[in-house]
């Protein structure tokens, strides 16, 4: 029996081993930096699978709403208040639904007439869309606007974890090896392509190579699907160590949340500039609505609303 114990205890103290050296080697952040990342206002019951079911991009009243708008995904930070705002100002149109995804994936959605959401559907048609400048032209040319409206601006920065524990001060540093880099696919988010073309202003074609093709086949650059979502994560996670987003997102998570993230700016002389701009579509649902949101989106307060949370306006 003696010896039975001691073998016993032999078991549990390398037992206890393991389960501390396994501790000490696994970071457990649980969901605790999951979105929503905006303080939710809407009454009702409030039901959050964090990695189950959970739809931060998804605004509003989904049912007969008022109006529909389809954001470009980096303004999902400014949305919530900015559609409180609209509200507000047109108290008969409170039923409002945004989207605030890639513009890639939006475009598909409205050519296929729907967005499959896990189980379920949706089949709204957007009254106003919003995009980068070129986007919105291209479309213009297609006749599917009857108005457009510029209403703010953005450059690009670095998302970093707090403290910049890698010291990286400026895109050359992504092609390191020792950088895991989280980088929007220019597939589907307009900011891809805005980015090599800061990358080429660093550092030419050889500094976007190794960071798309090189780093992408050895799995130390990751392409994001949502990267306003997934690249502050995969930070705040310890999966990526930095990623190039628009300074809107930087400034958000560094400024205006409590998160572990800091920001690294880049030189005007090698950054890029958006300029974000609303299409009234020609077919929409509700033509009333969208008139008043395309004015609403031109107006002070929704100036200040985007100054707010990092953006440039148009004055």
């Amino acid at each position: 029996m003696k010896n039975n114990n001691s073998i016993l205890m032999i078991l549990v103290i390398a037992l206890l081993g393991i389960t501390s050296l396994t501790a000490q080697n696994t970071k457990d952040y649980g969901h605790r930096y999951d979105p929503p990342w905006d303080v939710l206002t809407h009454e009702g019951t409030q039901f959050i699978g964090y990695g189950i079911d959970n739809a931060p991009d998804f605004h509003g009243n989904v049912n007969n709403p008022d109006l529909v708008v389809f954001f470009a995904g980096n303004q999902y930070m400014a949305v919530p208040e900015l559609l409180e705002a609209f509200k507000k100002a047109n108290p008969k149109y409170q039923r409002v639904f945004a989207e605030t995804i890639p513009p890639g994936i939006e475009e598909r959605q409205m050519k296929t007439g729907k967005l499959v959401l896990g189980n379920m559907i949706i089949d709204l048609k957007p009254d106003v869309i919003t995009a980068g400048k070129g986007s919105i032209v291209a479309k213009e040319k297609e006749g599917m606007f009857t108005k457009t409206a510029a209403y703010a601006q953005n450059k690009l920065a670095i998302m970093v974890k707090k403290g910049n524990p890698l010291n990286i001060k400026d895109l050359k540093d992504l092609e390191r090896p020792d950088v895991l880099v989280s980088m929007p696919n220019p597939e589907w988010e307009g900011i891809g392509a805005r980015i090599i073309n800061a990358y080429e202003n660093t550092g030419g074609e050889k500094l976007s190579n190794a960071i798309m093709n090189d780093k992408v086949s050895k799995g130390t650059t990751y392409l994001t699907t949502i990267h306003h979502r997934q690249t502050p994560m995969r930070i705040m996670y310890d999966e990526s160590n930095a990623g190039p987003v628009w300074y809107s997102e930087a400034f958000y998570h560094s400024e205006m949340t409590n998160h572990p993230i800091d920001m690294v700016t880049l030189p005007d002389d090698i950054n890029v500039q958006a300029t974000y701009v609303a299409g009234r579509m020609k077919n929409a649902p509700n033509p009333a609505a969208a008139d008043a949101f395309m004015d609403f989106l031109v107006s002070p307060k929704a100036k200040e609303i985007y100054k707010k949370y990092g953006f440039t306006t148009i004055e």
